[in-house]
């Protein structure tokens, strides 16, 4: 994970106010669509997730809109196995499941479709923060009947919640005194 631990260590910091506190936010194109990624990065973590996932056991791989997408989309073209997106919007097929998402940063209603009772699905995820997507999306998962082989993210901030399930991640990455910290 040289790469894509070289290219957290050069990502921008940006101050950024929620509740009236002020805290220090690395921007990087695995969590958030800029700067520019480097291909050469996003190989490395699709090899990283396929190393750390059973992908030999999954059906499906499954990716919460918007950040995992791109993640989904790669590890899915290079295993060929389907990805299906966590959606923001609700569509109304049969069986959709309707979830519940809160993190640290934002709360809606995501839409599970295209997963079956029985299914063995791969959830990958840009970051593990707060866990509000990962534990959302893990419950509509199960309440769709499907079996969670692997979960894995590509970043963790902070101290890791406790989710009831375990979560693979490549790197662990914060900011601290201003600079983006490594792990």
């Amino acid at each position: 994970m040289e790469r894509l631990k070289r290219s957290l260590l050069e990502a921008p910091i940006v101050r950024k106010e929620k509740d009236g506190e002020v805290y220090e936010y690395f921007v990087h194109p695995i969590t958030d669509g800029v700067p520019p990624l480097d291909p050469a990065v996003m190989r490395e973590v699709v090899v990283g997730v396929v190393r750390c996932a059973d992908v030999e056991r999954v059906d499906k791989i499954v990716a919460p809109e918007a950040m995992g997408v791109h993640i989904g989309t790669a590890v899915s073209l290079a295993v060929d196995v389907p990805l299906v997106v966590v959606r923001k919007r609700e569509y109304g097929f049969d069986g959709e499941v309707s979830l519940a998402q809160e993190t640290g940063y934002s709360e809606g209603e995501m839409f599970l479709n295209a997963v079956e009772d029985g299914d063995r699905v791969l959830l990958v995820d840009d970051v593990l923060s707060t866990g509000g997507t990962l534990t959302a999306v893990h419950a509509a998962l199960e309440s769709a009947g499907a079996e969670v082989v692997d979960t894995v993210v590509v970043i963790e901030k902070g101290e890791p919640p406790e989710l009831g399930f375990d979560v693979e991640s490549l790197v662990r990455a914060d900011v601290e005194d201003g600079e983006v910290v490594v792990g």
